[in-house]
């Protein structure tokens, strides 16, 4: 048979769009499988990091639609966000234009590759309908007080007018305009995912062995669960009048109050309300101010990897249990996020506290004492108190639970547990995002949208400047009547970040078409369908994506949208990226390979079938082009050689006992190749490439032998097992040599293949490996020995053998001197 793949594969893309193929059935009495991959953002063209993705999901899909079981492998368009507007700034097209457009595009080159994905629940998180539900989960979750407002420091750029993420400030400067960063207190929304902490944290262990341990690992230290003492440092009597009374004291929490008596000095984070009070009262010389100012400037992950810096703030505090005071410093490690931004430092058991005092010359004092006779510092493991007043002596996890119990009962802390989890800011100043459905009245205050006027809507003339929320500036757009009281009011002209969107939006797609107007997601469908079985995508999502899914689907079953689902993802696979010469494909490294252009001249199966086998999934991946050709020459092999088929419908009749050594051996390793894919999909490994090998070398063993019954079964095995890598030319050949009766059957393993006549034992001379030898499986043990000893002969010519020992198929052990 001729392999021509376009030709092959437009036949088959064109049949299973016509027969609708892969659009999940209505009946709900079918086993399912919910299996998806991360939806992609629109940016106008796709990379091997999608081909990767997809084929994944897309090979697990169609396994087991071939195993009879009822389908879901959607796809959609993450399609708000930045790139949109950077695009209409850049080349003077709408954000809208743009993004639909390229949705188009990158769809055809998506369907380009025989991906198996429903055609009729695709949407763009751009929608209008997305953007409907999307505000009304928004306005239940604000009357419920999972949604609140107020007002906190955020990284300002004055030149593009916008909030600043922290990862988009770079070297305390803007990342698109490189202006310094300044810190401006603004009113934001924020999600309270902190409600949630608890149970964010306990629920990972259900996912215990269905998730990787380093994704798990990941979301707990996110999460950072941490139990101690919470008190508070009072200012002196001098530091009090000098900030003219605005403060009488600050909150710290530590997870050692064991080591209380070793506070030497207390440090504030950068952007602490102390310090902006200072700053304000023009307390600081200009050159404190300026360097402060400069550390305010750094987004939180630059100040904790810079060095350790700071200033003494020239106020004190008062030590809780000694009574004395204690210089209070500002340092650029503590953030403001965690612990209320201020930390009690004992530099003699805290490696950063060390470092820090060593710098600026602070005291040290031990507090702790190993067991044994020296305690280098910083000594931060467990120990016993010294120099700690009445706790003196008890070891640590005693001190900890009596130090805590001395402060409650004196009414100055209390046992604690904190959490590094901060609420989730979702307020973005800009324009492609999905509008917040508030109203800001100057009578009623934040009123939510009533919903008959839902999705509010973006305006298509805003003027996308890349100075200011255009959606501020619109001349019209944000003036409207407040829902409650019907007077002049204002539209919220914030956006939502677009991680609310990709939070729900797997709900979204268990729902049929038809039922989209009236609801986000059909609770009998939710039902069905939820969890996903299988979740793929990047390790860079660990964190917040997964993090905000997980929140998103807590709370929608506590608010009623859902019933029964605590987690959204039972199993997740994290692929690895495809690099090019030893570096992720980049268009400024000039590394990019397009999937176009390999599926043009090779066809899609053959970039299938090479992004399958050139690694794991779950690691990295080399782009080779020799590896590619290789591939698309092993399709084309299988082509050539499908001559010996004889077409059948069914497996033919072999009698094993018949078989040549050659045709047995082709017989075992098609078999084995059958095991291997029950076992890579059951287990949910995914071996794609040891499954690929496995395939390979049943062809060759094939090549070997000549019998017609034994190719035409192993054909029809084969084409089975590499349908969902390479389905155009499986599909075609399978039509051709065996009307699709071997894509349709249940395969089960013959166990008789794998009996042999014979085994193949090792010999072994004083331990080492020296031959190896054929013989019957009915040979007795005199036998074996004896041809054992014939195999090893060069190795124990002249030695006197002491033992000859048999260990049952699989060595003889020769011990000679």
């Amino acid at each position: 048979m001729e392999y021509k793949a376009l030709e092959i594969e437009k036949k088959w893309q064109a049949r299973w769009d016509e027969t609708k193929a892969f659009e999940p059935l209505e009946d709900f009495t079918k086993p399912k499988k919910y299996i998806l991959s991360m939806f992609p953002y629109p940016s106008g063209r796709i990379h091997m990091g999608h081909v990767r993705n997809y084929t994944i999901s897309d090979a697990i899909a169609r396994y087991y639609r071939k195993q009879g079981f009822n389908v879901l492998h959607p796809i959609g368009w993450d399609s708000f966000g930045m790139p949109a507007e950077n695009a209409a700034i850049k080349h003077k097209v709408h954000p809208k234009k743009w993004t639909y457009e390229n949705i188009d595009a990158m769809r055809d080159e998506l369907n380009s590759l025989g991906l198996s994905f429903s055609k009729t629940r695709e949407f763009a998180t751009s929608d209008a309908l997305y953007t409907k539900h999307e505000q009304n989960i928004f306005i239940k979750m604000y009357e419920k007080g999972l949604v609140y407002r107020k007002s906190a420091l955020l990284n300002w750029c004055e030149s593009c007018q916008t909030v600043l993420a922290n990862e988009q400030v770079e070297d305390g400067k803007c990342w698109r305009c490189s202006t310094v960063v300044e810190q401006r207190e603004m009113q934001g929304y924020y999600l309270k995912i902190t409600q949630y902490a608890e149970e964010l944290l306990e629920d990972l262990k259900t996912l215990e062995g269905r998730w990787p341990a380093q994704v798990l690992t990941m979301q707990e230290n996110w999460i950072g669960k941490s139990e101690g003492l919470e008190f508070s440092f009072e200012l002196s009597a001098k530091s009090k009048e000098l900030l003219g009374g605005a403060f009488d004291s600050y909150k710290v929490f530590t997870t050692r109050p064991d080591t209380i008596f070793g506070v030497t000095y207390s440090a504030l984070a950068p952007n602490h309300p102390i310090v902006n009070e200072l700053l304000k009262r023009g307390l600081l010389s200009e050159e404190s101010a300026n360097v402060i100012k400069n550390m305010q400037r750094q987004s939180a992950k630059e100040r904790q990897s810079n060095e350790k810096e700071g200033l003494d703030l020239g106020i004190s505090v008062i030590h809780p249990l000694t009574k004395e005071e204690i210089p209070v410093w500002v340092a650029n490690f503590v953030l403001l996020e965690y612990g209320g931004g201020a930390v009690m430092a004992v530099p003699a058991h805290d490696e950063r506290d060390y470092e820090f005092a060593q710098k600026y010359a602070l005291p040290i004092v031990q507090t702790i004492k190993s067991n044994g006779d020296e305690t280098a510092l910083p000594f931060t493991e467990q120990g016993v108190l010294v120099n700690s007043g009445n706790f003196s002596g008890l070891a640590s996890a005693a001190a900890k639970k009596e130090i805590i119990d001395y402060f409650e009962k004196n009414g100055i802390g209390k046992r604690t547990i904190n959490y590094k989890l901060r609420d989730w800011g979702i307020s973005r100043q800009r324009y492609w995002g999905a509008p917040i459905p508030i109203v800001l009245c100057p009578k009623c205050g934040a009123v939510a949208e009533n919903e008959e006027n839902l999705p509010v809507t973006l305006p298509d003339d805003a003027q996308i400047t890349g100075e200011g929320n255009p959606l501020d500036k619109h001349p019209s757009w944000k003036f409207t009547k407040c829902p409650k009281c019907g007077g002049d009011a204002q539209r919220e002209t914030d956006t939502m970040d677009t991680f609310v969107q990709s939070s729900w939006y797997f709900l979204r797609y268990t729902t049929p078409r038809d039922l989209w107007e009236d609801v986000p997601f059909d609770e009998k469908s939710v039902k069905y369908w939820m969890s996903v079985d299988q979740y793929i995508g990047g390790i860079e999502h660990a964190i917040l994506h997964l993090l905000y899914s997980r929140f998103f689907t807590k709370s929608l079953r506590d608010l009623g949208f859902i019933e029964g689902i605590d987690e959204p993802f039972a199993n997740l696979l994290t692929q690895g990226m495809v690099l090019k010469d030893g570096a992720k494909m980049s268009k400024s490294k000039g590394n990019v390979v397009d999937p176009d252009s390999i599926i043009k001249r090779y066809g899609a199966d053959t970039a299938r079938l090479f992004i399958l086998f050139a690694a794991p999934v779950q690691k990295e991946l080399e782009w080779n082009d020799s590896a590619v050709e290789g591939a698309f020459k092993f399709i084309k092999r299988v082509c050539d050689r499908s001559d010996n088929i004889t077409p059948c419908q069914s497996l033919p009749a072999i009698e094993q006992a018949t078989l040549s050594k050659e045709e047995k051996y082709a017989r075992r390793k098609v078999y084995e190749a059958l095991k291997k894919s029950e076992e890579s999909y059951k287990n949910s490994s995914y071996s794609f490439n040891t499954l690929i090998a496995a395939s390979m070398e049943a062809f060759n063993a094939l090549s070997a032998q000549e019998n017609r019954a034994v190719w035409t079964e192993g054909y029809f095995i084969l084409l089975n097992i590499l349908e969902p890598i390479i389905p155009h030319i499986a599909s075609e050949m399978s039509e051709k040599y065996f009307a699709g009766k071997n894509l349709a059957a249940k395969l089960e393993i013959n166990e008789n293949v794998f009996e042999s006549e014979t085994m193949v034992l090792a010999v072994t001379v004083n331990g080492k490996r020296r031959a190896e030898f054929e013989i019957s499986v009915s040979a007795s043990e005199e036998e074996i020995i004896a041809t054992g000893k014939a195999a090893a002969a060069k190795w124990i010519e002249g030695l006197n053998l002491k033992k000859e020992i048999y260990v049952n198929k699989k060595l003889v052990n020769l011990v000679a001197v």
